[in-house]
């Protein structure tokens, strides 16, 4: 079963136009989408969860279709995006006791675990965190009412190495253990060489290709120099097929 199908997805600005975005992350997996800023990343994920309206393309999450259960597919996802900001001068406690009252299935021992963890003072004010800590503190409460499928922004922007390695080894727990499936975008390749399953490349608003990450890396060999007997990585991909729409 498929945790998220989505199929023809469309989206139309005056200055942008995300076409026909199609791709499954099959449910215990992690998804890594990727694609250089302004490629649609961000509209794709605000798109599948409806806080953008798509103008065409269908949405299955955990079997169900999601615009027309999305207050109950809501209840078993969890999301991080950027660009999200809380009162400033609110206090995380605050911030979790309204929070939590939309969700039927949170779990105060989890978000304590959660928040520990992350070494989060609940009583600190929002305007107190650095930028990587509001993304400890916005994933501790989407771990916190046994979601099933994580939706994720750039997670590990603004983190350093240390607390980076420390997340992506949480998502790998989260999968082998709860059965959680991850769909999450980043500009940090490294970070999928060492966690992800798939990758979802967009470019231009246009889907390039999505496959099972060792499948994805080997389709894109071609790019090598000639006589280059090494693998290309993730990275040297995107920078190679990048290059090449500037090619004359």
């Amino acid at each position: 079963m498929n945790a998220l199908s989505v199929k023809g997805l469309t989206k139309r600005y005056p200055n942008f136009l995300l076409q026909d975005i199609s791709f499954d992350l099959p449910q215990g997996k992690i998804m890594g989408l990727i694609g250089i800023n302004g490629a649609g990343k961000s509209t794709t994920l605000k798109s599948i969860i409806n806080l953008v309206n798509s103008d065409s393309g269908r949405i299955e999450m955990l079997d169900k279709d999601f615009r027309e259960n999305e207050e109950s597919c809501k209840q078993d996802m969890g999301v991080v995006l950027g660009g999200i900001d809380f009162y400033n001068h609110k206090k995380l406690t605050d911030i979790t006791a309204v929070t939590k009252r939309f969700y039927k299935n949170w779990d105060d021992e989890a978000y304590q675990r959660y928040i520990k963890a992350f070494s989060l003072s609940p009583h600190k004010k929002v305007k107190e965190l650095s930028s990587g800590m509001k993304v400890k503190y916005m994933l501790a409460l989407a771990l916190s009412h046994k979601a099933k499928l994580l939706i994720l922004d750039e997670p590990t922007s603004g983190l350093d190495p240390v607390s980076r390695d420390d997340i992506l080894e949480l998502f790998r727990q989260l999968v082998d253990s709860k059965g959680l499936s991850i769909l999450f975008s980043t500009h940090i390749t490294s970070d999928l060489e060492k966690c992800a399953d798939y990758i979802t490349y967009i470019k231009d608003g246009r889907l390039l290709k999505s496959a099972e990450k060792s499948a994805f890396i080997e389709s894109f060999q071609h790019l090598k120099e000639p006589g280059d007997k090494s693998e290309l990585s993730l990275e040297e991909i995107m920078i190679r097929t990048e290059r090449r729409s500037y090619d004359v």
